[in-house]
C-alpha cells in the first residue's frame, strides 16, 4: 500500500513538474512566444517549425493550441496555418518527451537547488521566473526516478503480476485508457514519460505501451477539444482539425503496430526509448502525413463551424477559466472579451443615427438594454483580470493587464453615454415630435461617422499597439473639439436667424455634439497607455521630438489631457 501510495506521489510530481515549466516559461516568454507564433505562418516550414520550437519551451501542445486559437478568433490567421502549427506543436512535445527519458539523475536535485534558490531570491524578476523553470524541470527528472523505485516492489507481488495477466490485450483498450489518462493529468507528455517508466520495470507489456502512446496522443487532442469548449467557434475549428488529423493517424497506424515493435527491437536498445521513439516517429508521421491536408482539412473545418449571423448571445464568451494557471494566455483571454465588449458598443453607437433619423422608439428600447450586456462584460473582465496572479507576469505583460482593464472601462463609459443619448433622444426629440434642422441633421451625422472610424481605430490600437496609430487616433481628439466648436457655433447662428427647427430642438442639439465628444475622449483614450509605454509623451502633449506637435488645446482642458 505505502508503494501505492508513493507511486501516486511521483505520478502527481510529473504532472506538477510540467505544469511548473510551462507556466515559467509563459511569463517569461508569453509575449515573445506570440510574436513569434504570429509572425512564421506565412510558410509551411516556417509555421511547423514554429510550432516545434515553442512547443518544446512550453512543454504542451493544448497551450499552443489555445495560443494559436486566440489568433484564429481574430481573423489574424487561416485555420490551415494555424493546423500546420499544431503539427509543428506535436512533434515538438514528442522531442521532450525524448529528452527526458534520458538519464538526468544527475541534472534533477542541481536543478531543483539552483531553481529554488533563484525563485525565492529573485521571486519577481526575470531570473525568478527561470529559476520556476529550472525547479520544474527537476521535478520531472526526480519524479521519474520516484517512479521507477515504487514500481520494482509493485511488480514484484503475485497479485500485481497475475492481474496483468488477466489484462485484455486489446490495442483499442490501451488507446481509451491511454486517451483517458492524458485527460485525467491535463499533460499528454506526462502519460508518455510514465508510460515508458513502467514498461521499463514490466508492470506494462511493450505492446500496451504502444498503444498507450497512440492513446496519449489522441487524449491531448480530446483535451484541446474540451478547454476551447466554450471558445467562439471560429477558435474551436484548430483543436477539432487537429483532432481529426491525430484521429486519422491512430487509425492507419493500428494495423502496423506489430511491426513497429519489431522494428523497435531491432534499432533501438532499452524499452522506455522504444516507448518515446516511437511517440516521436507517430508525430513525425502525422506531420508529414498530413502536412500537405491542412488546406483541404481547413476550408472543411471554415464550412462545417460556422458562426452564427445574428449576435442574440452577448454573454462572456472568451474568459476561459482554466486559462488563469497561465497568466498570458489569460490575458489574452481578457483582450478578446475586452474586444467583444467594444464590439458591442459599436452595435449601440452605430444604432443611435438610425433612431434620431427615424424616431424609432423600439431599436432606442433595444440598444439601452445593450448597454446591460457591456456593464455585465465589463465586470466579467474585470473578476477575470483581478484573478490573475500579478506576481507571475513579466513587465511587458504587466503592462498589458493595466491596457485591458483602461479600455474595458473606457467602452462601459461609452455604453452608458450612448445610453443617456438614446434617453435623450426619445424624451426631448421623438415623444415631442420634434425635428433638427437640415443643416443640424448633417453636423450630428458627420460627428457620428468620425465617431464610428474612431472607434474602429481605437480597437486597432488596442490590439496592435501601434504607436503611429495610436498618435494618429490621439490627433483626432483635437479635430473633434474644433468640430464640436465649430457646430456649436452654427447652431448659435441658426437660433439668430429664427429657425424654427434648431429653436424647439436647441438644447438636445448642444448637449448631444457635447456627449459625442465626451465619447471621442473615452476613445482616444486608448492611445494613451501605448504612447506612455512608447516614451512618447511628456506630461501634457506628445512630446514634439517624437512626432509632429498637436495643434495647442484651450488652457481649460491642459490640466486633464494626459487622459483625455
Amino acid at each position: 500500500m505505502l508503494h501505492l501510495l508513493n507511486l501516486l506521489a511521483a505520478i502527481a510530481l510529473l504532472v506538477w513538474g510540467t505544469q511548473t515549466v510551462r507556466t515559467g516559461i509563459l511569463s517569461v516568454f508569453g509575449e515573445s512566444l506570440r510574436h513569434i507564433l504570429a509572425t512564421s505562418l506565412g510558410s509551411k516550414p516556417r509555421a511547423l517549425l514554429a510550432g516545434l520550437g515553442v512547443t518544446s519551451l512550453v512543454q504542451s501542445a493544448t497551450a499552443t493550441c489555445m495560443i494559436v486559437a486566440s489568433f484564429l478568433d481574430r481573423n489574424l490567421v487561416t485555420t490551415s496555418a494555424a493546423l500546420t502549427v499544431m503539427l509543428g506543436a506535436d512533434v515538438g512535445s514528442s522531442l521532450m518527451a525524448v529528452v527526458f527519458s534520458l538519464d538526468l539523475s544527475w541534472l534533477s536535485p542541481l536543478l531543483i537547488f539552483v531553481g529554488v534558490v533563484l525563485y525565492v531570491s529573485r521571486q519577481k524578476t526575470t531570473a525568478g521566473r527561470l529559476g520556476r523553470v529550472a525547479m520544474g524541470l527537476g521535478l520531472i527528472t526526480l519524479a521519474l526516478q520516484l517512479i521507477i523505485q515504487n514500481t520494482r516492489p509493485m511488480i514484484e507481488a503475485p497479485a500485481i503480476r497475475g492481474l496483468l495477466v488477466a489484462l485484455p490485450n486489446e490495442v483499442l483498450f490501451d488507446i481509451v485508457v491511454g486517451s483517458f489518462l492524458t485527460v485525467m493529468a491535463y499533460s499528454s507528455l506526462a502519460i508518455v514519460l510514465l508510460t515508458a517508466t513502467l514498461a521499463v520495470s514490466g508492470l506494462v507489456p511493450e505492446t500496451v505501451a504502444l498503444g498507450l502512446v497512440v492513446g496519449a496522443n489522441l487524449g491531448s487532442g480530446i483535451l484541446a477539444v474540451l478547454t476551447t469548449a466554450k471558445a467562439p467557434i471560429e477558435a474551436r475549428r484548430l483543436p477539432l482539425g487537429n483532432l481529426l488529423f491525430k484521429i486519422a493517424g491512430a487509425i492507419v497506424a493500428i494495423p502496423f503496430l506489430p511491426h513497429v515493435h519489431d522494428l523497435l527491437l531491432e534499432w533501438v536498445g532499452s524499452i522506455d526509448q522504444q516507448v518515446v521513439v516511437f511517440h516521436l516517429c507517430f508525430n513525425l508521421g502525422l506531420a508529414g502525413l498530413f502536412v500537405a491536408f491542412t488546406g483541404p482539412m481547413g476550408k472543411a473545418m471554415d464550412r462545417w463551424m460556422v458562426a452564427p449571423t445574428n449576435l442574440a448571445n452577448l454573454r462572456p464568451q472568451h474568459l476561459d477559466l482554466v486559462a488563469l494557471s497561465t497568466p498570458s494566455l489569460a490575458i489574452s483571454c481578457a483582450e478578446r472579451e475586452a474586444l467583444h465588449q467594444a464590439d458591442v458598443v459599436e452595435t449601440m453607437l452605430r444604432g443611435v443615427l438610425p433612431v434620431i433619423r427615424n424616431n424609432d422608439l423600439v431599436l432606442a428600447e433595444q440598444l439601452r438594454q445593450q448597454d446591460d450586456t457591456v456593464d455585465d462584460l465589463y465586470t466579467a473582465i474585470k473578476l477575470y483580470l483581478t484573478q490573475i496572479s500579478r506576481e507571475s507576469l513579466s513587465e511587458s505583460e504587466s503592462r498589458r493587464w493595466t491596457d485591458v482593464m483602461s479600455f474595458t472601462i473606457n467602452m462601459e463609459q461609452v455604453g452608458d453615454i450612448i445610453e443617456r443619448i438614446l434617453q435623450d433622444v426619445e424624451d426631448k426629440k421623438i415623444r415631442k415630435d420634434r425635428s433638427f434642422s437640415e443643416a443640424g441633421m448633417a453636423e450630428i451625422v458627420h460627428l457620428h461617422e468620425r465617431l464610428i472610424t474612431n472607434l474602429r481605430l481605437g480597437m486597432s490600437v488596442f490590439l496592435s499597439s501601434n504607436v503611429r496609430e495610436a498618435k494618429r487616433l490621439l490627433e483626432e481628439k483635437a479635430r473633434f473639439r474644433e468640430l464640436e466648436h465649430e457646430y456649436a457655433t452654427s447652431h448659435l447662428n441658426r437660433l439668430q436667424d429664427n429657425t424654427a427647427e434648431s429653436i424647439e430642438t436647441s438644447s438636445l442639439h448642444i448637449d448631444l455634439i457635447s456627449d459625442l465628444k465626451r465619447i471621442n475622449s473615452h476613445i482616444c483614450s486608448i492611445a494613451y497607455p501605448i504612447l506612455e509605454s512608447a516614451g512618447a509623451l511628456s506630461q501634457t502633449r506628445i512630446r514634439a521630438s517624437r512626432f509632429a506637435p498637436l495643434e495647442e488645446e484651450p488652457a481649460r482642458d491642459k490640466t486633464r489631457s494626459s487622459r483625455g
